[in-house]
């Protein structure tokens, strides 16, 4: 697979730099029309499942746009929403957790720990299930499979991690560099997924 790619870049006359930027460029974008789908609130599953695949088909090298993202977007956000409003669900349980924890509560701090701790791992479930959506894939059984995933690989969801907190770095440094960095995310989750499959 790999040989076919540097085979089709040369017959291309494509530099290994300029394929590489082309894929980050790509990247960037890709978390601009993440973020505008995300606007939705409950949309953001949907929003990185549709960036994922479009991210697959781009390193792949087959066609893809905005057009192609929008109607997997749309397949998406049908059952993605629910996924989206319960992820917000457990946002908002995890946070009462926080405030117990900060109000001194016996056996807050324990707690708000293991909450946060169910947070960060549900969030990499999710990145991780988006990263392998397709149009005919259901949410629940992505999510059962994903989790696995994210307990079976943790180098994986540890990159995962790690691009999130480049997300909140990033958002902390200058709010609106944040957006494109969502694409960044959904391509570690996409190397995370094919790096598993691999194995």
């Amino acid at each position: 697979m790999a040989e076919a790619r540097v085979k089709a870049r040369t017959a291309r006359g494509e530099s290994v730099f300029a394929e590489r930027f082309g894929v980050f460029a790509e990247c960037l974008l890709t978390g601009v029309w993440i973020g505008v789908a995300s606007l939705g609130v409950v949309t953001w599953p949907a929003a990185f499942a549709a960036g994922a695949r479009h991210l697959r088909r781009r390193i792949a090298h087959e066609g893809g746009g905005l057009r192609e993202f929008v109607a997997d977007f749309r397949v998406a956000v049908r059952r993605g929403w629910l996924v989206g409003l319960a992820g917000w669900a457990v946002a908002a349980a995890v946070r009462v957790d926080v405030q117990a924890a900060q109000a001194g509560i016996p056996g807050g701090p324990l707690v708000g720990a293991i909450g946060l701790f169910a947070l960060i791992g549900g969030v990499v479930a999710l990145l991780r299930a988006a990263a392998s959506w397709t149009p005919d894939a259901d949410w629940r059984a992505l999510l059962a499979g994903a989790g696995r995933r994210a307990v079976l690989d943790p180098a994986g969801s540890f990159l995962i991690i790690g691009g999130l907190a480049v997300v909140a770095a990033s958002a902390w440094f200058a709010a609106p560099l944040a957006v494109p960095v969502l694409g960044a995310v959904a391509a570690a989750a996409v190397a995370v997924e094919e790096r598993y499959r691999h194995r």
